[in-house]
């Protein structure tokens, strides 16, 4: 599999709460993909069997310089795309609109 853009291909199906999750994720953080649903396209699931040695492991992520992540956990994703973690105290401050360091 060869990459031909600057683009993540996340390859989903709507049987799978985990793609949901990485889906909502690359949302939140306005990283964009390109979505593939593997339910009813052969070549996808195809495509994803290969990368997975057999399995229609999804989510599946294919990067831009070839890397695969398959199934990754969100700490995975916020490793891979260099996201930090923002903490529950740093939610809540942003919610009330208190940014500043306490």
């Amino acid at each position: 599999m060869t990459q031909t853009n600057d683009q993540i291909i996340l390859y989903t199906s709507r049987f799978c709460g985990h793609s949901y999750a990485v889906e909502r994720f690359m949302k939140e953080h306005n990283i964009p993909v390109k979505q593939v649903n593997i339910d009813g396209n052969p070549a996808a699931r195809s495509e994803v069997m290969v990368i997975n040695n057999g399995y229609a492991s999804v989510p599946t992520l294919i990067f831009p310089d070839g890397a695969t992540l398959t199934e990754p956990s969100l700490r995975q994703l916020r490793a891979r795309l260099n996201i930090e973690q923002t903490s529950l105290s740093q939610k809540l401050r942003g919610i009330f609109g208190r940014n500043d360091p306490e």
